[in-house]
């Protein structure tokens, strides 16, 4: 007998949030359009092979997922109308929506949307040359899906960096199925708790096979190379100066659409530019710098204008070591690797950073409401009313502050002494780059340098501040190694604390830990134990207490040995904006929160008052909901 799974529904009826002004389409049929500045373009539109925030937000306000969820975090039907999972857990059967369309950036119609097209889009992702920044999402979660990926790489002897890939797997073998043009099966490896909210990811999504197969590398390489079914359509896209979204007035759900145009304008300065066209009502949202904020604060008429941004929980930040350095040789890689390889030089910086100053860059006036001292975020994962990071070994860390001048010292001169007989030399030039686009990263990174500095002194560690390319920086910066310490994130794929460890599994691009280890580095037994305990938290699959226990056990092991220092959550930065933001889809993972969908554009900026009030009937409708 199948349990039955359904959007939960709740007799709880929670309408926007009201704010001054009924939103500027209120029911009419007048175009509204949300106006903005970006400054960092993307390279691709290929929702099936990014990871990277700023180009996965095309794709979810373009392709509709089979589930969403709305604004108080609850799942709810999409492209499935319906779905069952078997009594094992092993088997998930989604009856797709009927007669829904693919359209062209046109607006024409193209073809239904069919459960062959989930089929397509997985067979694409898992293409080895494809080079899917999100096949590892399959990987252990959808029977024979890793195993199909690597059959297709050819074993290097020299490196040995595939094995056992010596059987080929047709893709046929694979647990995603169409039984019919409707029914879409999903056969997983094993139970996993998290499936359901893996859905609302990039990598889950469909794509119309005809044009996979037509395309190859080039999907997505612009607006008129993709299909789209979702709330809006990319309907102009000219790089480096404008792209509009286009209400998709067909959409199954157009009524829960309210902004109809969407238009995104290109401006290398656009942290500058962006508040002073806000003001004037050029455009629709900016964000305002920490070097601002007093002026406008101070300021009766600007202050009006100015609201925070809400803080998220799908977002960790965090420090990471770079254990495989590939920058240039006037940096001394090799000496870095010296240093890095050392744990009291790594707990040298850990507890030297001074957390909460470097916070107080882009959060001045309460930089511990910021402060994550773990890498997943307090209230993202919960079981029976108790918060992950209450678990086991976290515990200890939760509350604490791992800054800590007195230890600091302790650990650098233990460092400096072992250093110095393995060879190192003094003082260790440290790269930390950072991307020029984003608000104020370049003053975080001198804060952190002139306080490092100073604490260590700098007959011990050469901050170097340097900027990279304010596009591509991902791809040119951290996924290629040309830093030596620096900030990064992590955003959560799914509702569950496994999802926090993928940074750090083999062949990240973050701290490349895995590279330390299979050299056989100084560090390389200590990451060993790492990956042990990740492997057997993720061997739970029933149950969740234990599952949960694991897990924080192996997060703890990675903190306390300082492989990564954690940061912050998602900054709570000072904006000017029309929408409120809490009308909008809500969960602390996936893409929800990157829709347009669901939101008003209202007919002036959002107060902060107005903010404060809608953040409380927020939640206080989410607490009323968890007592129901």
């Amino acid at each position: 007998m199948k349990k039955k799974l359904i959007a939960l529904v709740l007799g709880l009826s929670f309408a926007a949030v009201a704010l001054t002004g009924c939103g500027k389409n209120g029911g009419s049929s007048a175009e509204t359009v949300y106006r903005s500045l970006y400054s960092g373009e993307v390279t691709t539109m290929n929702y099936l092979v990014t990871n990277s925030e700023n180009e996965t937000r095309v794709g979810a306000n373009v392709i509709d997922t089979l589930v969403e969820y709305d604004n108080l975090g609850n799942v709810k039907p999409s492209l499935a109308e319906s779905w069952e999972m078997s009594d094992d857990g092993l088997t998930y059967t989604f009856k797709i929506r009927q007669g829904q369309k693919w359209y062209d950036y046109e607006g024409n119609e193209v073809a239904d949307v069919t459960a062959n097209d989930f089929v397509s889009a997985a067979k694409y992702l898992l293409t080895a040359t494809n080079e899917s920044g999100t096949a590892q999402n399959y990987f252990g979660v959808i029977k024979n899906a890793e195993e199909y990926y690597n059959s297709q790489i050819e074993d290097d002897p020299e490196t040995e960096e595939v094995e056992g890939n010596d059987l080929t797997i047709d893709f046929s073998e694979v647990g995603v199925k169409a039984t019919d043009n409707y029914t879409l099966v999903y056969t997983l490896a094993k139970p996993t708790p998290y499936f359901l909210s893996s859905l609302t990811y990039v990598c889950y999504m469909p794509a119309y096979g005809p044009l996979l197969d037509q395309l190859g590398t080039d999907f997505g390489t612009d607006n008129t190379k993709m299909y789209y079914n979702g709330a809006y359509i990319l309907s102009e896209f000219a790089p480096q100066e404008i792209r509009v979204y286009t209400k998709n007035k067909k959409y199954w759900d157009a009524d829960k659409v309210y902004i109809s145009k969407i238009e995104e304008r290109y401006n290398a300065e656009s942290s500058t530019i962006a508040p002073i066209m806000a003001e004037s009502n050029e455009i629709d949202f900016a964000e305002i710098g920490s070097d601002i904020v007093d002026s406008w604060l101070s300021d009766p008429k600007k202050a009006e204008m100015v609201s925070k941004s809400r803080l998220k929980v799908d977002y960790s930040y965090f420090y990471s070591f770079n254990f495989d350095p590939q920058f240039d040789a006037k940096y001394e890689p090799e000496n870095w690797k010296k240093a890095v390889n050392n744990e009291n030089f790594r707990q040298a910086l850990k507890a030297g950073l001074d957390r909460i100053k470097a916070l107080s860059v882009s959060e001045p006036n309460a930089p511990a409401t910021r402060l994550n001292n773990t890498i997943t975020p307090s209230s993202f994962a919960s079981f029976e009313g108790k918060d992950y990071t209450s678990f086991g070994e976290l515990t200890n860390l939760v509350g604490s502050d791992s800054f800590d001048e007195t230890k600091a010292l302790e650990f650098k001169n233990k460092a400096k002494e072992e250093l110095t007989a393995a060879g190192a030399t003094f003082p260790i030039k440290i790269l930390m780059s950072y991307n020029p686009s984003t608000t104020d990263w370049d003053k975080e990174c001198v804060v952190v340098e002139q306080q490092l500095e100073s604490l260590l002194g700098t007959d011990f560690i050469d901050i170097i501040v340097e900027a990279g390319p304010s596009t591509n920086f991902l791809s040119e910066v951290r996924r290629v190694g040309k830093y030596a310490f620096m900030l990064t994130n992590w955003g959560a794929d799914y509702a569950d604390p496994q999802t926090w460890t993928d940074p750090f599994t083999a062949e990240n691009s973050y701290n490349f830990m895995d590279k330390a280890m299979n050299n056989g580095d100084g560090v390389a037994e200590t990451v060993k134990e790492y990956y042990a305990l990740v492997d057997a938290a993720k061997a739970i699959t029933l149950d969740t207490n234990a599952r949960y226990e694991a897990f924080a056990k192996a997060e703890a092991y990675l903190i306390e040995h300082a492989l990564v220092v954690p940061y912050s959550i998602s900054g709570s930065y000072y904006q000017v904006t029309k929408l409120n933001v809490f009308e909008g889809q809500y969960a602390p993972f996936g893409v929800s929160i990157l829709r347009y969908k669901g939101q008003h554009l209202l007919d002036k900026p959002v107060s902060m008052d107005e903010f404060n009030k809608a953040q409380d009937e927020w939640k206080a409708a989410r607490e009323a909901q968890a007592t129901k």
